[in-house]
């Protein structure tokens, strides 16, 4: 018995009506392909922050069983958009400020000239675990702004090929960098933390200025004065904080969490960002920004009228000791 193709044609017109009838999901998924779009939206807002779609799994990694974290897109609109934004604030806002601030104030120098008698300020183990957490430090803060910035400014300029080589070895280099620079920063809080615990004397200098804002007579201080006390919390804390942050996104089956991971990642970053802005101008007055401060790190002796101007209730210390000649009148030492 043969059958016509009028005939073919509907049976099977009416094979795909009877389907899409008996299939409305089916049908609504070819028809209406921004529907399911809808319900997925009303699904995600209807979650609580925190919560979760999650899966069955066979494997051991909890984590792996997560299909759906709405509070992921929060964390990638941060990646994305808002930390470049506070990145670029806090880092390029602080080299304008420096910039000013040379200007206007120029270089601060010796004003008594320098007398070419040396006194020792920090030994080679002090200088060798500053060198040693500054270059860590300065390869993590270019590997690490390479994250946040590098699509924008490396990538247009050098290509695809040599940027992706440049992240991967970077990565390399953030990861296992890491754990000398936590070794320093331990070590100088150990070392130092003697000379940096807070005092009313600090309050004198703050409130002079530290004798750097204008030319005259610098405020007394002993070894550390209250900037570079402030510079070595700075270095602990922000250290620390960067530190355990850091510790969860090298080792992140530890906390066995995403959104623990997401908290890390966004104390990680944005610490990152204030730390750099804030060693951009402990470099600058350790550089350009002031006569005779470099070395004190690069050959671990300074002039000893540098010492008076700046750390007179120190050389007095030192003299006392027997470390350096008495070449002038001391002034009394403040009770603290």
């Amino acid at each position: 018995m043969s059958i016509s193709l009028s005939t073919l044609r509907a049976a099977c017109a009416a094979i795909v009506l009877l389907f899409a009838y008996s299939q409305p999901a089916a049908a609504q998924l070819v028809f209406k392909p921004t529907a399911d779009a809808v319900h997925e939206d009303q699904l995600l807002k209807s979650l609580k922050e925190g919560d979760k779609i999650t899966g069955r799994i066979t494997i051991p990694d909890p984590m792996a069983r997560n299909l759906i974290q709405p509070a992921g897109k929060d964390w990638r609109d941060f990646q994305r958009h808002k930390l470049p934004i506070i990145g670029g604030v806090a880092i390029i806002g602080m080299l304008a400020l420096l910039a000013i601030f040379l200007a206007v104030r120029g270089r601060v120098r010796v004003e008594h000239g320098l007398s070419g008698i040396k006194i020792l300020r920090f030994a080679s183990f002090e200088r060798f675990t500053h060198w040693l957490t500054a270059t860590c430090f300065i390869i993590l803060a270019l590997s690490g702004l390479n994250i946040s910035f590098g699509r924008v400014l490396i990538l247009p300029l050098f290509g695809p090929d040599a940027f992706s080589t440049l992240t991967a070895w970077g990565k390399i280099a953030h990861n296992y960098l890491a754990f000398p620079f936590m070794l320093g920063i331990a070590i100088m809080f150990v070392i130092w933390i003697k000379d940096n615990i807070p005092g009313k004397l600090d309050l004198v200098w703050l409130r002079e200025g530290g004798g750097i804002l204008k030319s005259g007579e610098h405020p007394p201080a002993k070894r550390f004065n209250a900037g570079q006390k402030g510079i070595f919390w700075m270095v602990v804390v922000g250290g620390a904080l960067m530190s355990v942050s850091g510790w969860f996104l090298l080792f992140p089956y530890i906390p066995a969490n995403v959104t623990a991971l997401q908290f890390w990642t966004v104390v990680h970053a944005v610490i990152a960002m204030l730390f750099i802005a804030g060693i951009l101008a402990h470099i600058y007055i350790g550089t350009v920004g002031m006569e005779g401060a470099f070395e004190a790190m690069g050959s671990g002796e300074v002039d000893l009228n540098w010492a008076k101007e700046h750390h007179s209730l120190w050389v007095e210390e030192e003299q006392a000791k027997g470390h350096v000649p008495d070449t002038g009148r001391s002034r009394p030492m403040p009770a603290e």
